[in-house]
Parts: C-alpha cells; structure tokens; sequence
C-alpha cells in the first residue's frame, strides 16, 4: 500500500529529475513541449494508456504543442512512490517520441 512521501524523499526526486516541479506540496507537474500538435495528441494517449495500465490517472492538458501532465494521488491527499513511477514512465514515453 502506499503512502505519502516524505518532503525529503520528494526533493531528490526533483533533483535527478528537475522538469518536474512541485506545487501545492502535493501535485507534481511537467510540461511537454512537441514540435507538432499530433505528437502531442500522441504522447496524450500514451500518457492515457499507461495511466488505465497501472488505475492511477493523472490530469493532462493538451495546450496546442504543449501538455501538462499533474500526478496525485486522490486517496491520500499527496504524492507517493507510484506518482513517482508514473513521472518516470512518462518521461520514458517522451523520449521515444
């Protein structure tokens, strides 16, 4: 079962990985920049088919060439090791685009 990360173990994630960004203490943000809409339409649904994959559902915006992707999790009001996972997975998708 996971729980609420600490602000330290938060912290050095931000630090191996620092496109992400902390806001309000519990929500995790990046931004993704592509060069077309339809990569970002991609990279959307990729976001979406990883996130049904593993039932912890971030938000994602699609902002033209531009999508924002905002993890939580809901049940415990705060960031946890699988908001973690889902950030790195994320990325991961990203460069394969």
């Amino acid at each position: 079962m996971d729980e609420v990360l600490s602000e330290e173990v938060i912290e050095r994630f931000i630090e191996r990985h620092p496109d992400w960004k902390l806001t309000n203490g519990k929500w995790l943000v990046k931004k993704y920049r592509f060069e077309n809409y339809l990569n970002g339409i991609e990279f959307a649904s990729e976001v979406g088919q990883l996130s049904e994959s593993f039932q912890h559902h971030p938000y994602i915006t699609v902002n033209y060439k531009l999508v924002t992707v905002k993890l939580t999790t809901w049940s415990l009001s705060g960031l946890t090791q699988t908001d973690l996972k889902m950030a790195v997975l994320f990325d991961e998708a990203f460069s394969k685009l």
